[in-house]
């Protein structure tokens, strides 16, 4: 697919492009002091001249001015939610004459234009569509939302200090699984699809070919990106180091910070625990099944026929980020982090798990 140069006066045009071919737009809008993902119609409705600054247990956006379209990096908000909702019903069960009825509950595909999805994202939603999608049985409810998904992505030209895509892997560049990517430059967007639909959408704007020297000005700015990223993790030594480093005194320490308040699974890109609620109606003529969001972290989460087997909170901190980084590999044989940073940020206690892990592979502090 070619490289295409958009002038940033025309982007309405992607926008009503987009809207014709009967999506709905889907961008990061600024809501009480964060970027949510809302219904965008024009320009106008993105975070035009906002940027936003992330460090451990922080988030704050400023209005910088300037017309930089995408200069906030990402909210507490993935992609996850468009494709894996949060609370969702499954099935619904009833009284009859002769017994029960059960009727599946499973949503409609609706067409969704994702606007300005960044590549830590990307990979965050693949692996999601590994674990959902990539086995003899597809999850129903997850498939019908996936289906209708049309996603474009943007590179990412600015890092923030919690970032650290760039050590796993899946970032700041987009390299797989979007319709469209875009780059912002100063006065233009370069634009390339990934796919026919993307390319449709392309063949109706307005474009012409990118040159060279923008290509390379958008390249050097992507590799910039990644070179002032300061936080990493060390692939290298996992997943072997953590399972060695099951008995290290850093267990101990973490949770005694830990306010097992799950708020890092919350915001994972690729968290997927969830519980099952029955919801029975007033009259109990009826029942409905829910699935909603659950995490490793909550009391409950490891009780099984009466006994907890992740009784306390080091338990669970040393089961989550194990799972996370080391037998998530050995599970799907890829990470389960992608290196987005939001658990550092939205960590109220603002634990880093590139600290963290940087602590527990070292063999020093080992038990």
């Amino acid at each position: 697919m070619n490289w295409h140069a958009l002038p940033k006066q025309a982007f309405q045009s992607l926008l009503d492009t987009l809207h014709g071919h009967g999506y709905r737009v889907v961008g990061p809008v600024v809501r009480d002091g964060a970027v949510v993902w809302d219904t965008v119609r024009r320009t106008e409705d993105l975070p035009i001249g906002w940027r936003d600054k992330q460090e451990p247990a922080r988030y704050r956006l400023d209005h910088s001015g300037g017309d930089r379209v995408f200069g906030v990096v990402h909210g507490p908000q993935s992609v996850k939610p468009f494709a894996f909702a949060s609370r969702e019903p499954l099935l619904t069960i009833r009284r009859a004459s002769d017994g029960l009825s059960v009727s599946q509950t499973v949503p409609t595909s609706e067409p969704i234009a994702l606007l300005g999805v960044r590549s830590c994202d990307l990979a965050g939603l693949a692996i999601q569509d590994r674990i959902f999608l990539g086995d003899a049985y597809a999850d129903p409810y997850y498939q019908k939302r996936r289906e209708g998904l049309f996603l474009v992505a943007v590179n990412c030209t600015r890092a923030l200090s919690t970032c650290f895509c760039a050590s796993m892997g899946t970032g700041p560049e987009a390299s797989a699984g979007y319709d469209l990517v875009l780059t912002e430059l100063d006065d233009s967007f370069i634009v390339r699809s990934g796919s026919q639909r993307g390319e449709d959408i392309v063949q109706a704007l307005s474009v012409s070919p990118a040159s060279s020297a923008l290509q390379e000005e958008a390249q050097a700015r992507i590799r910039g990106c990644a070179e002032s990223q300061t936080r990493g993790i060390d692939r290298a030594r996992l997943p072997q180091g953590l399972y060695d480093a099951h008995e290290h005194a850093r267990w101990d320490d973490v949770a005694n910070r830990c306010l097992a308040c799950t708020n890092c699974t919350m915001v994972c890109p690729t968290c997927f625990c969830h519980t099952v609620e029955e919801v029975p109606s007033l009259d109990r003529s009826s029942s409905e099944r829910l699935r909603a969001w659950d995490s490793c972290f909550t009391p409950d989460h490891g009780g099984v026929y009466g006994k907890n087997f992740r009784p306390t909170i080091k338990d669970r901190y040393r089961q989550w980020l194990t799972h996370k980084v080391a037998s998530w590999i050995d599970q799907f044989g890829m990470s389960g982090c992608v290196g987005c940073g939001r658990c550092i940020t939205w960590c109220p206690v603002g634990i880093d798990i590139t600290e963290e892990l940087r602590v527990l592979l070292d063999r020093k502090g080992a038990a």
